[in-house]
């Protein structure tokens, strides 16, 4: 993507409704205007909120969005130059129960309540093989104490990748630490069971995926 359609997304962004941009200062210094307020002030209901972390272009929160017009959906990314496809299509199409949220990944728990959020979907992560960057890796013990903390009580969370690694790591990780797996499946397109919602929405790069003949991956599991 050249500089210059960047530059006219990020100004794009800046004129969307359901596009939320906070600074850094804005999230860890003071209390975020959002921050547990989210069904009162920028869903103006009372419906559930999942999150999508890492959402790319928007398509699983655009997509869930619109199977589940009874929940709220916030896609976050901190590339918003990628997700301004998501956030155009859910204007375009009237989608008022999804929004997105620019922001790092490492500071969910600022952005959102104790007990603010119903659920977690995180789709296609970067598995961060190499050892030394096992601290970036999306399902790590670090990052699943912020979920937990954000979470209700019953919330679960959804992991969905092409990555065998990835799904091993959390899978080993879950079980070693005493999380619940609610649900596992390491070929969803072969083997049956995989809920609707994972393999009825595909994002781009899933598809590519898929031509390339490679597996999908799905875990549900509950933090403890």
């Amino acid at each position: 993507m050249g500089s210059k359609n960047k530059l006219k997304r990020f100004k794009e962004n800046e004129t969307f409704s359901n596009v939320i941009q906070p600074t850094r200062e804005m999230l860890t210094e003071a209390d975020f205007q959002y921050k547990g307020k989210w069904n009162a002030d920028f869903f103006k209901n009372d419906q559930p909120i999942i999150l999508e972390l890492g959402c790319g272009k928007g398509e699983y929160s655009v997509g869930l969005a619109q199977a589940f017009p009874e929940k709220n959906f916030i896609g976050i990314d901190i590339k918003g130059a990628r997700f301004w496809r998501g956030a155009k299509t859910a204007l375009e199409e009237g989608l008022d129960n999804v929004g997105f949220l620019r922001t790092q990944i490492e500071l969910i728990d600022y952005a959102f309540a104790e007990n603010e959020v119903s659920e977690i979907w995180i789709t296609f992560p970067d598995p961060q093989i190499k050892y030394k960057r096992t601290k970036h890796r999306l399902t790590n013990t670090g990052f699943l104490q912020k979920y937990k903390k954000i979470l209700k009580p019953d919330g679960v969370v959804n992991l969905k990748t092409d990555s065998e690694f990835m799904h091993g790591y959390t899978l080993g990780l879950l079980h070693g630490a005493g999380h619940e797996v609610i649900y596992a499946n390491h070929h969803v397109y072969k083997n049956e069971g995989a809920p609707k919602e994972v393999t009825r929405i595909q994002t781009f790069y899933e598809k590519q995926y898929l031509e390339k003949g490679k597996p999908i991956t799905y875990i549900k599991f509950r933090i403890k």
